[in-house]
């Protein structure tokens, strides 16, 4: 399930960054936002009603900060709004990745490096969103991170080669 999530994860983020620029209106991403952040949800839900350890639990959970992101700023984007609060969630989503990426490195360190992006990732959102600052690289940086961190792991792992 992971690498269908993150095969999707990296389009989204993709569509995204182009989106940052300009070149995309939000309400045109805004249902792409919708349906990933739909899928996100249903995987780790599904995810949680198939948990029998507490690792089972965390890894869910760390699914549903990227389900919540994408609801959220689909949410953001069709109704027009600043997305303030969605920036301060975006802060809390980055320490919690910050966590994640701290255990990952004991089992996987290509996991780790991940989740160190992403917390950047949303850490940037956070600068961006909750604190109205702008980065100028943050749209080729959320390009970058979706197709390093999320569409080709996410390929490696639909072809089996992870």
């Amino acid at each position: 399930m992971l690498g269908v999530a993150l095969f999707f994860i990296g389009a989204v983020l993709i569509v995204n960054g182009i989106g940052l620029t300009g070149r995309i209106e939000p309400r045109d991403s805004a249902l792409f936002n919708l349906l990933v952040g739909v899928l996100a949800l249903l995987l780790n839900v599904i995810g949680l009603l198939h948990a029998s350890a507490t690792s089972d639990y965390f890894g869910a959970a760390g699914g549903l900060l990227f389900a919540f992101t994408y609801l959220y700023l689909a949410g953001v984007q069709w109704w027009g709004l600043k997305g303030v609060g969605l920036g301060w969630y975006c802060l809390f989503v980055a320490i919690s990745a910050l966590v994640y990426a701290a255990l990952s490195f004991g089992s996987d360190v290509r996991v780790g490096v991940m989740w160190l992006l992403w917390a950047s990732l949303w850490f940037l959102f956070f600068l961006a969103l909750g604190l109205q600052r702008s980065w100028r690289l943050l749209p080729a940086y959320t390009v970058i991170v979706g197709v390093v961190t999320c569409w080709v792991p996410g390929l490696l792992m639909l072809t089996g080669r992870w």
